[in-house]
């Protein structure tokens, strides 16, 4: 005979599948792309040099020994010391440090700037949204790094100034970004039924349109990133940057120009940190890109 509370208590003991989350199934397709997860295990490598660069170099980096100046890459100097005797490898390790500081750092600064000026010019419109967009027209005419140089000149040199000028350089690129998506989701039907419900614009904003936004955002960041690491370098490399005797790789490729005939190790190294470092993020932001959007997922 046929009881129904039985078959109940049996369908709830059943094991309910789990849900397959956002976050989940953008890390599922990620892991797929083999150039991401190259670009991954590069980043990963250069991260853990720089927090236990400490553990990992032979030497203080600037420490000079005269002895040493212009070693090629030997089993005391695996990449070679420069002009001051100072340990190429440690310099190197040293030196990624304070590119990942400015690349991140900078970065935070034009998204905390960026994206609500961006948000509130594209949710609002009209006279504000025309007048942000006139003065983002006006910075997006200057090249990102002219107008880095531009700020750094100003405040003045030194690694704290470069953040600020590269964030600076990065706002206008987030506000254009994020008043796109904005324009986007604000007429998707959700945000019409909560505003017709008299929720406010702020709340409506946070929780119903900046969620929706934040994946051209994240992709576009890991992008910054690189595009920060290089004018970081940049502007190392113009003696804007980082002064001596820190190791940063844009002062140490300037420094090491003048030798490149007779010591390119003092060149060649940091120029290939740069290289690695920035193709590492670029990678992670293709991938990201893929991963994030679902056309993409579908055919794959």
């Amino acid at each position: 005979m046929f009881d129904r509370g039985k078959n109940i208590d049996a369908v709830s003991k059943l094991p309910t599948p789990k849900r397959d989350t956002e976050m989940r199934q953008v890390w599922r397709h990620l892991r797929r792309n083999r150039l991401a997860m190259v670009g991954l295990a590069m980043l990963v490598v250069f991260v853990l040099s720089a927090v236990f660069a400490p553990l990992i170099t032979p030497y203080d980096p600037v420490q000079i020994d005269f002895s040493s100046a212009y070693q090629a890459p030997s089993s005391e100097n695996i990449l070679g010391a420069d002009w001051l005797g100072r340990d190429n490898f440690s310099r190197i390790l040293y030196g990624s440090r304070i590119s990942l500081l400015i690349g991140f750092i900078s970065v935070a600064i034009g998204m905390v700037i960026g994206v609500p000026v961006g948000a509130l010019s594209g949710y609002y419109g009209g006279k504000f949204d025309l007048l942000i967009q006139r003065i983002i027209d006006i910075l997006i005419a200057f090249p990102g790094i002219l107008l880095a140089i531009v700020v750094v000149t100003i405040l003045g040199t030194g690694v704290e100034n470069v953040m600020i000028a590269v964030g600076i350089a990065s706002v206008p690129i987030y506000t254009r970004l994020v008043r796109g998506s904005v324009l986007s989701v604000k007429e998707q039907g959700y945000v019409s039924a909560a505003k017709a419900l008299g929720i406010g614009d702020a709340r409506i904003i946070l929780r119903h349109i900046m969620p929706n936004s934040m994946g051209p955002i994240i992709v576009q960041s890991t992008f910054q990133i690189a595009t920060a690491i290089l004018w970081a370098a940049g502007l190392g490399f113009l003696g804007l940057g980082a002064q001596a005797p820190d190791p940063e790789w844009g002062r140490m490729l300037s420094d090491g120009r003048q030798y490149i005939r007779t010591a390119h190790h003092l060149t060649t190294y940091p120029g290939l940190a740069i290289f690695f470092m920035v193709l590492g993020f670029n990678l992670i932001g293709d991938g990201m890109r893929d991963a994030l959007d679902p056309r993409s997922r579908r055919h794959r």
